[in-house]
């Protein structure tokens, strides 16, 4: 048996975020769609599915057909079966994973954010498995006082904490 790995970076505009896991079912596209439009009808996003048997199409979802486009785009470079992305517009992550996460087919999120990433992918005889993400960059240090500062504001400029 050969194996062999991967790396495959994602393709996205900056201001866009990501969610990519894996779920397990046909009808994952569908109960991703309806999750992410209950927690808002006003987000725009995309999602696609690699399905892992039968066909194996990647199923897409989304109110938004440029974000399918880059969620279709993705999906299949990474190519890994029962593997989810979505790409949103006008939303954070923290906005919709947990809705997310309490769907009954999904098993795991892998990554959510903004930042540039890459896939680590195994390949075998039979597929793809998506072994992680490099999400972002490594550390350069430790906040001092004045990054601990702009943190806080940060957050209140953005609206996801009170006060001044």
């Amino acid at each position: 048996m050969e194996l062999r790995f991967e790396v495959v970076k994602v393709e996205k505009p900056e201001e866009l975020n990501i969610i990519i896991g894996q779920a397990h079912f046909i009808k994952t596209v569908e109960d991703l769609y309806e999750a992410l439009i209950e927690v808002s009808p006003v987000i725009k996003f995309g999602i696609a599915f690699c399905e892992a048997s039968g066909k194996c199409l990647v199923r897409t979802e989304g109110n938004d057909q440029e974000l399918k486009s880059i969620a279709v785009k993705n999906a299949l470079k990474i190519g890994c079966g029962h593997m989810f992305f979505i790409i949103l517009k006008d939303a954070y992550p923290l906005n919709v994973l947990n809705r997310i996460k309490q769907l009954s087919e999904v098993c795991a999120v892998f990554c959510a954010g903004a930042n540039e990433v890459e896939v680590v992918v195994a390949v075998t005889g039979q597929g793809r498995a998506f072994l992680g993400a490099v999400d972002g960059f490594s550390p350069n240090g430790i906040e001092d006082d004045s990054e601990v500062k702009w943190r806080k504001g940060f957050l209140r400029k953005i609206g996801y904490k009170l006060g001044e």
